[in-house]
């Protein structure tokens, strides 16, 4: 299989193969996004299909924001993966890891809410 048959083409057309160690790692980095991703995303559904007691509106903003980050975390550490990826290939600096500061604000968010629900439930 030629570089131009390797899926995606921004990253694979680019650069030279990097060593294997440094591509390993970074696929090992992308599933533990996906992980977390699937992690937020359970919990949200859980939350809203299970009917937790708490107030409608926090339980909204809680459910609502788990999934919103479950489906950040899988599609920016994908692009989080192919950015680093290309950087590798073409010996650059690696990208900064934006991704790890919106799960950490939404979190921050989502603890808010269960205060909130604890507050007023």
């Amino acid at each position: 299989m030629g570089e131009q048959d390797r899926w995606p083409r921004t990253v694979y057309a680019t650069g030279t193969e990097p060593d294997p160690r440094f591509s390993f790692a970074n696929e090992r980095t992308f599933l533990a996004w996906i992980r977390t991703a699937v992690a937020l995303l359970a919990l949200g559904v859980a939350l809203e299909g299970l009917g937790v007691p708490a107030a409608s509106v926090p339980r909204v903003v809680l459910v609502s924001t788990l999934i919103v980050l479950g489906t950040l975390a899988s599609a920016g550490g994908f692009l989080r993966w192919a950015r680093v990826e290309r950087a590798l290939r073409q010996s650059s600096p690696l990208p900064t890891p934006t991704l790890a500061a919106v799960v950490a604000f939404g979190l921050v968010v989502v603890a808010a809410a269960v205060v909130l629900a604890i507050l007023v439930g």
